[in-house]
């Protein structure tokens, strides 16, 4: 078999959509680079997570001897106030970010989606009713809300109050989710399968579940990204001023707000603020890059390129770049 025939029988198979959404994904490279940097680092602040609970390292413990000293091979990035090991607290810090908006983003894509699906589907009455309490929902002033229930429950365990702002996070982004969905499926509901499913018979329960819902994950997916990184951002805003999780949990915004209380302590030790606030730019920035590499995959308009044509348009920009050199030279010589 020539050459020419093993290429025109690859271009004839057929890919999936799928398939074609994690080409496109793997060959954007600045979304690559975004996945790898929140990899790495989730990588890391799991090891931490497990080395704390290996060896009960106490995150809290004080010792005033030690206090801001410099990063070192002792202590990576040095020690706070009290003399307590900075690289494991802000570690510990990183755990509790994405365990705040891992499970408030769950919690929202399973109230937008539910609530998104269920408008679009039935339409009506019930669409109208559900969307004008969505409007009500989304007209929250979001922020002010947040910060007056954490000032009302200060009291509360950490932990509990670690699950509080879960679900103030959860609660109250699901708006934007549900809109969205509401629209794919008041188009998705008109098409043919949908019309068979009626015809055969099968609840309305599973026309939704099974036949809707994944017609519209990937838009999900995508907007879940997005959630994640401004849930992980709204909750170290929190922390900043005093309203999230209390000591001796550490959390990122709070090991920000320690340092940016006093201009002294910024200046001359500044690995107490530099750390933490290099850890949340970096796992938001990757988190943004991996959502829009995913909306450009998922957007049906961006052109799905095969290895054989990025081969193709290489030698096609080389030869041009061959051509315009031999003109110059041409332009030299006469």
């Amino acid at each position: 078999m020539s050459n020419n025939d093993k290429l025109n029988k690859e271009h004839e198979k057929i890919i999936s959509p799928t398939r074609q959404i994690i080409e496109k994904f793997k060959h954007n490279k600045l979304a690559m680079a975004g996945f790898i940097s929140f990899g790495l680092l989730l990588l890391v602040i799991v090891g931490a997570q497990v080395y704390v609970h290996l060896t009960n390292y106490d995150l809290a413990h004080v010792d005033i001897s030690q206090k801001y000293m410099k990063p070192s091979m002792q202590h990576l990035f040095g020690t706070d106030a009290q003399g307590r090991d900075l690289f494991l607290r802000v570690l510990a810090g990183g755990w509790i970010s994405i365990q705040v908006g891992l499970l408030s983003t769950v919690l929202s894509i399973v109230l937008g989606v539910s609530i998104g699906a269920t408008a679009g589907f039935f339409g009506g009455k019930v669409d109208t009713l559900i969307m004008r309490g969505t409007e009500i929902v989304s007209s929250f002033p979001f922020l002010a809300i947040a910060m007056t229930i954490s000032a009302i429950f200060m009291d509360l365990d950490a932990q509990l109050r670690l699950y509080l702002i879960i679900f103030i996070l959860g609660f109250l982004r699901w708006t934007g989710l549900a809109r969205m969905v509401r629209g794919q499926i008041l188009s998705l509901r008109e098409q043919e399968f949908i019309v068979a499913t009626r015809a055969l018979g099968i609840s309305s329960f599973n026309q939704i579940t099974k036949h809707l819902i994944p017609n519209v994950l990937t838009y999900v997916i995508v907007s879940g990204t997005l959630t994640f990184a401004g849930a992980i951002l709204t909750e170290s805003s929190l922390s900043y001023l005093g309203l999230s999780v209390t000591e001796p949990i550490p959390t990122w915004g709070r090991l920000i707000s320690l340092s940016a209380k006093n201009a002294i302590v910024m200046t001359n030790y500044w690995w107490t603020w530099i750390f933490p606030g290099l850890a949340l730019f970096i796992l938001i920035m990757s988190i943004n890059v991996i959502g829009e590499g995913l909306r450009d995959a998922v957007d049906p308009k961006s052109q799905y390129v095969t290895k054989e044509q990025r081969i193709r348009l290489k030698e096609k920009r080389k030869r041009e770049k061959e051509r315009q050199k031999r003109r110059k030279l041409a332009r030299a010589a006469m």
